[in-house]
């Protein structure tokens, strides 16, 4: 990373839907009360199958993308309907780690399609532009993988990378997230993204990813405003399409991108291909 570039946070909102409105609001004021930086909010359209009306929660997503968030498409459902399979690790991923909503971790390519055209035209529909896409779970298959990159979308996101897919670059940056849902997870969690955070000191991006349910969680909330005003100190607040429009633009004149057989592919830095 050259000394001259500086280096961003990008804090996100997962889950964004009529259902789950009040815990994501909860965690941006949670992050206003630390510092007025901007979000990405990954919204839902129909989440859980769901088509239920919420305006008051638009008018607030219509204030914040003109107050310079940015509104992202995170799936269509957020639900794993597809036919299970995909070996053992496939229904760790599907059925444990991801508990059923890895909506894209197992479709075919024209479904995906779909999907997406399904959300893309939710968002027309409220003159909201899409620049990036982020999976639920972080999880694509095959065919979604190759729907993505055909949809226009600037990036989009996995676990560990953030994918360029105009440059057809990714940068390794694992996400800093809480395991709400037991009480071991919200024990370690906190541990975990502290000593991640560390480990990534000099990298040029951090992501820091908060779910609807960190919000019922008082020591996960404290922990996150923590985190975020030590990042806030040495890192420049940027929603992920910001940062995928500033260092973006960079990749050409970077050193000689990794090939897939590069070891440095798998610790840090640039890539021209995909997990």
């Amino acid at each position: 990373m050259p000394p001259t570039e500086p280096r961003a946070l990008c804090v996100s909102i997962h889950d964004v839907a009529p259902e789950t409105w009040p815990d994501c609001a909860c965690l941006q004021r949670a992050i206003e009360a630390v510092a007025d930086i901007p979000l990405t909010w990954l919204v839902v359209p129909r989440y859980h199958g769901s088509a239920v009306a919420a305006p008051a929660m638009e008018r607030t997503l219509d204030a914040m993308l003109a107050q310079g968030h940015e509104l992202a498409l995170h799936g269509y459902t957020h639900l794993d309907s597809a036919a299970p399979g995909g070996g053992w690790r496939g229904r760790f991923l599907r059925n444990v780690y991801t508990t059923g909503e890895g909506e894209f971790a197992a479709i075919d390519a024209a479904e995906a399609r779909q999907r997406i055209a399904l959300g893309l035209a939710w968002f027309s529909e409220r003159g909201w532009p899409a620049h990036g896409f982020v999976p639920p779970a972080w999880l694509l298959s095959g065919g979604a993988w190759n729907a993505v990159r055909e949809a226009g979308f600037d990036y989009t996101t996995t676990f560990t990378r953030f994918h360029l897919l105009k440059a057809g670059a990714s940068l390794w940056s694992p996400s800093l997230v809480y395991t709400a849902r037991n009480t071991a997870g919200r024990l370690v969690s906190p541990r975990m993204a502290d000593a991640l955070a560390a480990w990534l000191a000099a990298a040029p991006l951090v992501r820091l990813s908060l779910h609807p349910a960190d919000a019922r969680h008082p020591a996960l909330v404290r922990h996150a405003q923590r985190l975020v005003a030590r990042l806030l100190a040495d890192r420049q607040p940027l929603t992920k399409a910001g940062f995928a429009a500033a260092f973006g633009a960079t990749v050409p004149i970077r050193r000689r991108l990794p090939s897939a057989t590069d070891p440095s592919l798998h610790k840090s830095g640039w890539s021209n291909q995909s997990e």
